[in-house]
């Protein structure tokens, strides 16, 4: 046999081997590549919903849970403090929430909250001007406000919101706090994350 058969045999074989041992390179790296697009347990787990229960939550009281890293508040209104909230319409910048953006369609109203449980406001305490965490000020708290019926206040650059969670006017903050999609499971849980257990299913 000459030279030239053995050389190209030997070519052949070279091409099959290295198009073989190509393309299980090619597979073995898009297995790892594609199975990084789905998200970790870790990053599921931070985008779940978050149950709270506010059976313990006494009138003009607040707590806190985390939600996808942020920190939510959840605060339980007297009737007093409901009653009031009208009476600050004219001092804050969006008084009817008509910025769509700041909270789901169910929370547009003056309480900024389900209209089957005015009392719970739910908010994102994320101050809307460069993301500090406001302060609660309860209605006892010293301000400059001339009618102070409580609400919070940002450390950073001074931003005033009241008890729904609505900017006052004249301070850094564009807009209103956001309120975040929940509903309540029972009378006592507040599901965050979902806007009603049918979006769980």
């Amino acid at each position: 046999m000459s030279n030239d058969g053995v050389n190209e045999q030997r070519r052949r074989f070279l091409t099959v081997s290295t198009t073989v041992v190509g393309a299980v390179g090619v597979v073995g790296a898009a297995v790892p590549f594609i199975g990084s697009w789905n998200p970790s347990a870790k990053a599921e787990a931070a985008g779940a919903p978050v149950k709270l229960d506010i059976s313990k939550l006494e009138p003009d009281a607040m707590t806190s849970v985390e939600w996808r890293g942020f920190p939510i508040f959840v605060i339980r209104r007297s009737p007093q403090t409901l009653e009031n909230l009208e009476k600050l319409n004219d001092r804050v910048g969006d008084p009817k929430s008509e910025e769509a953006s700041q909270q789901p369609a169910y929370a547009q109203n003056l309480y900024r909250s389900r209209e089957e449980r005015p009392e719970i406001m739910v908010f994102k305490a994320i101050c809307t001007h460069l993301g500090c965490v406001p302060q609660y000020w309860d209605i006892n708290h010293p301000t400059e406000e001339e009618q102070w019926y409580g609400g919070f206040f940002c450390p950073c650059h001074g931003s005033m919101f009241d008890l729904a969670g609505r900017v006052f006017r004249n301070v850094p903050a564009p807009s209103n706090l956001e309120v975040p999609p929940y509903y309540f499971e029972s009378d006592n849980v507040l599901v965050i994350g979902l806007d009603s257990q049918e979006a769980g299913a």
